[in-house]
């Protein structure tokens, strides 16, 4: 392990996580896609069933798609970290920041969905990506 930068486990602990939330929400949303005798056909955007599924199903899909968002900043920005050759440090400890909240982030947006505290957490993840992103400027710029 020691001839890859240790950015990478971030990353790769991210990417794990957005797998796992992936699967929480398939194995809510289909049976409760049965429940409600919804034909799949009705699935055909994803918009469209948040008005047909409860909304604590519906929470772990939003959650998805918020992981299909920001965290492409993340993965951009740790993988520059790598290529330069100097991920650890700082930038490695706002690298487990940022994956840290975001689980966190996720386990409140799929469970009790309070949205203040979501958001806390989604600004406090925010904050340790751009300082990130703002580091890594001023090495390659």
């Amino acid at each position: 392990m020691s001839d890859f930068d240790p950015i990478l486990a971030p990353i790769i602990v991210l990417v794990l996580w957005t797998f796992f939330v992936q699967g929480w929400m398939a194995i809510t949303r289909l049976p409760a896609m049965n429940k409600a005798k919804l034909n799949p056909q009705k699935a055909e955007r994803t918009a469209d069933l948040g008005g047909l599924l409860p909304k604590q199903v519906q929470w772990k899909a939003d959650n998805y798609n918020h992981l299909m968002e920001q965290p492409t900043i993340f993965y951009a920005t740790a993988l520059a970290w790598a290529l330069i050759g100097t991920g650890g440090g700082i930038n490695l400890t706002l690298a487990w920041v940022y994956v840290g909240v975001r689980v966190v982030h996720s386990l409140v947006h799929a469970t009790i969905n309070k949205v203040m505290l979501r958001f806390s957490l989604f600004a406090i993840s925010s904050v340790a990506l751009l300082v990130m992103a703002i580091n890594a400027a001023l090495v390659v710029l």
